[in-house]
């Protein structure tokens, strides 16, 4: 939902140059260079064939007519941001630049040398190799430190994270040398890593949360997302799972497709999805066809304020159709279907084209004015100074939005979905202590730490059981913690702690697991006890 807006002076000064470029041609034109008529019928016979609108005139102008030859490119890239401006806030003309970056996660894949990094101390720390990847094959193991890169020295130098990623990834079957730095070994470990395709994964976590619930946790809407799912839920079927959660907390939406897809998995056959309508009324169905493989299973949909698009359309399906219980907080409300049209130098335009429905008919796009993208962006945060995220009760509703489901269920449109179980955000255990070693990123280094200490412990963790054991295991978790924490500065306060204590017991397994084969699953099994979306949506699937 990011855009590429011009401040007030780029905006303007393309328009009043056209402006003062139209005046002038004319101008210059009749009383400079035409010296007979004839040379005048000329000029309006050429002016004729310029397509009769005044952008478009503009344009045509300055490209035949202008003194100095200049980019008609450059010129474009200014003006097609100040077009959109005066349209909703979710079209937007999409750089070349950064096109691909912005594509990537919604494509499946990448070229690159299958590895998950991080930067918390200024060296490259890989956490995980994925299985049979390019890294995989040639040797590199979790834990290792990458020095160099192509016999370049990368640590220690605090080298942006986004040109390290630029170094390792390249076109598929080119190769890039590693120096790493191993536990146990005097000096650098060398490796030639071939790059390969690497899968992105839209499902981030997939796993048995407790007794026959399974939890899925989707992070965006990609084009594999519903193949995804599809695996993920015969592996739960084969697992005894009859009940699921559906975490969308965070999604900002993507694939329209594959939300449908998706819903399809749940609802019965003749059951409405979603429905699209344009400029000219012409409306586009979506109907379930009886073919999912979900239909049975009790659902429990997780959103807030971050879930958007085709997040909002699924929410909206299961909810309007009485075949989930939707909990959290109310959604982004963005209501609007965009249709991504490439330019041949590889930007492109993702233009509003119609406006979709959930299959009571709500609209959830929230209001908006053309032309203030700022009042806009700053919904969310106008949320929060009303109290919304914290009371059901500081949100309202216009009656006229009301909506009834064939189950008797009130809902309404006009600015999201609205959850069925409204969860207010948790601030109790953020103490002082708590917020300094977690803003400070001690937490998370402690458990790179912790992750090197036991390194061939945690290589060897394969299943949560087997991590849940290890890391009940360690009785002095916490306080071993604490002390690390002080050793960087950072005194214990014991009121705090008891205060805080759980949320940091969590948060140190949560980021330990990470660092496991499991990765997100390790993550979100030991996240969940302090999260209260995850542990209402276990007591309402219970019961």
């Amino acid at each position: 939902m990011s855009k590429y807006r011009n401040t007030k002076r780029a905006i303007l000064f393309p328009i009043l140059l056209a402006g003062v470029l139209v005046v002038g041609l004319f101008a210059g034109n009749y009383f400079g260079r035409f010296n007979s008529a004839a040379q005048l019928r000329g000029m309006l016979q050429q002016i004729n064939h310029i397509p009769q609108n005044k952008l478009t005139q503009t344009l045509a102008l300055i490209e035949q007519e202008y003194v100095d030859s200049l980019s008609m490119d450059t010129l474009s890239e200014h003006l097609i941001p100040v077009v959109l401006k005066e349209l909703d806030p979710h079209s937007e003309y999409i750089p070349a630049s950064v096109m691909a970056e912005l594509n990537e996660p919604l494509e499946g894949e990448f070229d690159g040398i299958g590895v998950v990094f991080n930067m918390a101390t200024d060296t490259v720390i890989v956490l995980n190799v994925i299985p049979k990847g390019p890294s995989d094959k040639a040797g590199v193991k979790a834990g290792d430190r990458i020095i160099e890169i192509n016999d370049s020295l990368v640590a220690g130098r605090k080298i942006p994270q986004n040109n390290i990623v630029k170094q390792l990834r390249g076109k598929r079957g080119t190769t890039v040398k590693l120096g790493l730095e191993r536990q146990h070994i005097d000096e650098l470990v060398e490796v030639e890593v071939v790059r390969d395709k690497i899968p992105i994964k839209s499902i981030e976590s997939a796993f048995v949360i407790t007794d026959s619930i399974g939890f899925v946790k989707l992070g965006q809407f990609a084009k594999t997302s519903h193949a995804e799912l599809q695996l993920a839920l015969l592996k739960m079927r084969a697992q005894g799972i009859r009940r699921l959660i559906f975490d969308l907390r965070g999604n900002s939406g993507g694939f329209l497709d594959q939300a449908i897809l998706i819903a399809n998995e749940f609802l019965h056959e003749g059951q409405l999805i979603v429905y699209t309508e344009d400029r000219f009324r012409k409306q586009i169905r979506e109907y379930a066809d009886g073919t999912g493989i979900a239909q049975d299973m009790e659902v429990a949909v997780l959103i807030d304020e971050y879930s958007a698009s085709s997040s909002e359309i699924l929410a909206g399906a299961l909810q309007d159709n009485d075949r989930a219980t939707i909990i959290g907080r109310r959604s982004f409300g963005k209501g609007l279907v965009q249709k991504q049209i490439p330019f041949r130098d590889g930007s492109a335009l993702r233009l509003t084209i119609a406006r979709y429905y959930t299959p009571t008919g709500r609209s959830i796009q929230k209001p908006y004015t053309i032309g203030d993208q700022e009042s806009y962006d700053a919904d969310l945060w106008n949320r929060y100074q009303n109290n919304e995220f914290f009371s059901a009760d500081s949100i309202h509703f216009a009656d006229s939005l009301k909506r009834v489901t064939a189950g008797g269920k009130v809902v309404y449109g006009g600015g999201g979905i609205m959850p069925d179980q409204f969860i207010p955000a948790d601030t109790t255990d953020l103490t002082p202590y708590f917020l300094e070693v977690s803003g400070r990123n001690i937490l998370y280094r402690y458990t790179i730490e912790y992750a090197d200490r036991k390194r061939e412990a945690l290589n060897n963790v394969q299943t949560i059981e087997e991590l849940q054991a290890l890391l009940d295991g360690d009785k002095r978790l916490v306080e071993d913690f604490v002390a690390y924490a002080a050793r960087q500065g950072v005194k214990p306060n014991y009121r705090d702690l008891a205060v805080s204590r759980k949320l940091i017991e969590a948060q140190l397994r949560a980021y330990i697991g990470r660092n496991t084969a499991l990765e997100d699953d390790g993550f979100y099994k030991n996240i969940y006890p302090v999260d209260p979306v995850v542990l209402k949506a276990i007591e309402e699937l219970k019961y």
